[in-house]
């Protein structure tokens, strides 16, 4: 009887996933960049800001080799540019630039699409982990149906918890209060410009290794 998914191979990607994009760790983050939103805004930030993530992570688990090698891109390159783009957005959160409300509900760009669909939640690392299991998965002999079904399992399951984890921050913010959430901003831009600089300096040490 052909197994129809593989578990093994599911609870890896699901934890790698997990881990690397954080369902818990994105709500600080999420409440600093939606600060200047009321409620039907952050929920809806936070519908806009998974679909970016999961087309992001398809379409490069799909076609991100291709991508890459097309565009002359390497791995570490990836990664130093989504670094250097978090570093900026963790500054805005530091000096409070996400917290100034513009005409239309928001800072000025729809935040949901850039930083925190991609390279946020889409990130170099959990594109890289997603396009490394996909492409083991293809080399592999026993590779087929049921492990192609648990990569894409994964993925999904660990969207909805990304999702769960954004759509209820409102219930955080009732309790944190304005004020609440200004420091767990300040704490989150601190906290996103190591992340940002750890992905800088990995990206370095790579291009050291390679040259």
């Amino acid at each position: 009887m052909n197994q129809v998914l593989d578990v093994a191979l599911f609870t890896e990607v699901f934890v790698t996933l997990f881990v690397i994009m954080d369902p818990p760790g994105t709500v600080p983050v999420f409440l600093g960049l939606t600060s200047a939103m009321g409620h039907k805004q952050r929920s809806r930030a936070a519908r806009q800001a998974i679909l970016v993530a999961f087309g992001v992570i398809v379409v490069f688990a799909l076609f991100g080799q291709q991508v890459l090698h097309y565009m002359g891109i390497s791995l570490p390159a990836l990664q130093a540019a989504g670094g250097l783009l978090l570093l900026l957005v963790a500054m805005d959160l530091l000096t409070g630039k996400y917290e100034e409300p513009a005409p239309s509900g928001t800072a000025g760009v729809n935040v949901a699409l850039v930083p925190l669909g991609t390279p946020l939640l889409a990130g170099p690392g959990a594109i890289v982990a997603t396009m490394v299991f996909v492409q083991q998965t293809r080399a592999s002999d026993d590779g087929g149906p049921a492990q192609l079904v648990a990569i894409a399992a994964a993925v999904v399951l660990v969207h909805v918890s990304l999702y769960l984890s954004m759509r209820f921050a409102n219930v955080i913010h009732r309790v944190l209060k304005d004020s609440g959430v200004t420091l767990v901003t300040r704490i989150s831009g601190i906290l996103l410009a190591a992340i940002a600089v750890q992905g800088i300096a990995t990206a370095i040490t790579e291009f050291v290794r390679a040259a």
